[in-house]
């Protein structure tokens, strides 16, 4: 997941005492929408990424956030993403030179980063390290540098360790060096006893997927350019993969969400994710302006088209955001409520509301606490 906001002129919202958000009930000014919230779950502000293509460490660390507010912890905390990425950046490395270049090095990531970074390093609030942060994150000269510098390393026949330190050199003096301890409300942390006093257990969540190129109710590891650690997702029928979504979020948990968001239907600026019946071409101009502002069928989304639509690269792993509530139109049908990263600059203050069809079709994964997985289906996942 890397997709770079397009929304930079926005203001960095770096604070941390917004809680549940108060969707409005359309999503935008002068629609026939009419939602109802069925369940809304708190998280803190939003947060803009800037010109970086971070939007796994925004994500995953809003889900951990509100997995904090959800057990009554961090009730004021703004956990740090740069600090995850910071850490990620060595290790992607490490593994682009080790595969002789052969592997993916950029700006993305995905949820098990996150999860990675929890269990290895730890966690630090956003005050304790910022990554050096002015009016908004850009780090488009900083990945040119680490760019440069890697790739003549994937052709070397011979490598002498040093990069490794030059390479360090260069993201301290663009986003910092991370630290060792810490203060925090008169108390002395390191990023690993810090996390250890939230309560998070990187063991406590799984990552779910559902594609048919391999068995349901085993592991395998998600074929998308960003999961350079060859991680492994859990893959369950797409009737199931929506149920655990659904019941997660109507029983008070949150899901990190990974998506494509290139579609037509996805309008981040209207508040909406919808996938409309028809393809795009097949609307006139007039129909076009009123599937953001008024109803309509959407497409029937089965595990065939799922697929295909992967198979043949229309869904990608463009962008990961973070689903917090679940509302219905006044049609009954059914829409996530979603956090993004791009800043509150929407009629929705930085949220928007994506279809159920929409989050079926264009999901490649989501990560959820364990426990919010219905006992039936964890059982056949294999989950304790």
């Amino acid at each position: 997941m890397s997709m770079k906001t397009w929304m930079i002129g926005a203001a960095m919202l770096a604070g941390s005492s917004v809680m549940a958000q108060t969707m409005p009930l359309t999503n935008k000014a002068g629609s026939e929408y009419k939602f109802t919230i069925l369940k809304s779950q708190d998280a803190f502000a939003v947060q803009n990424q800037g010109q970086t293509g971070t939007c796994w460490s925004f994500s995953g660390l809003s889900f951990f956030e509100s997995e904090l507010l959800r057990t009554g912890k961090g009730k004021d905390l703004n956990l740090s993403e740069m600090f995850v990425v910071r850490k990620m950046y060595p290790l992607k490395a490490a593994n682009y030179v080790r595969m002789h270049g052969k592997a993916n090095f950029g700006e993305g990531g995905g949820f098990p980063d996150d999860l990675l970074c929890l269990k290895n390093y730890g966690l630090v609030p956003q005050e304790a390290y910022d990554g050096n942060r002015e009016k908004n994150y850009n780090h488009a000269e900083m990945v040119s540098l680490l760019d440069g510098m890697l790739k003549p390393l994937g052709d070397a026949k011979t490598i002498n360790p040093a990069w490794q330190k030059a390479f360090n050199g260069v993201l301290d003096a663009y986003i910092g060096a991370t630290p060792e301890q810490f203060q925090y409300k008169g108390k002395t942390y390191t990023p690993q006893t810090f996390a250890k006093e939230l309560g998070l257990n990187a063991d406590d969540y799984v990552i779910v997927s559902s594609f048919t190129h391999h068995p349901f109710y085993e592991q395998f590891v998600l074929e998308v350019p960003d999961n350079w650690n060859w991680e492994k997702v859990y893959n369950v029928p797409l009737n199931e993969f929506t149920e655990i979504a659904e019941k997660a979020v109507l029983n008070g948990y949150t899901l990190a969400w990974a998506a494509d968001v290139s579609e037509r239907g996805f309008n981040f600026k209207d508040g909406l994710a919808i996938v409309p019946e028809k393809e795009w071409a097949d609307y006139s101009e007039a129909e076009r302006q009123t599937l953001f502002t008024k109803p309509a069928k959407e497409k029937a989304i089965t595990q065939e088209n799922r697929q295909l639509a992967f198979d043949n690269f229309e869904t990608q792993d463009d962008h990961g955001m973070h689903i917090t509530g679940i509302a219905k139109d006044q049609e009954g049908k059914k829409y996530f409520i979603v956090k993004n990263s791009w800043g509150a600059v929407n009629g929705c203050g930085g949220y928007f509301y994506a279809s159920v069809p929409y989050f079926a079709y264009k999901t490649t994964c989501y990560m959820v606490n364990k426990k919010a997985i219905p006992a039936a289906i964890a059982k056949k996942m294999g989950i304790k």
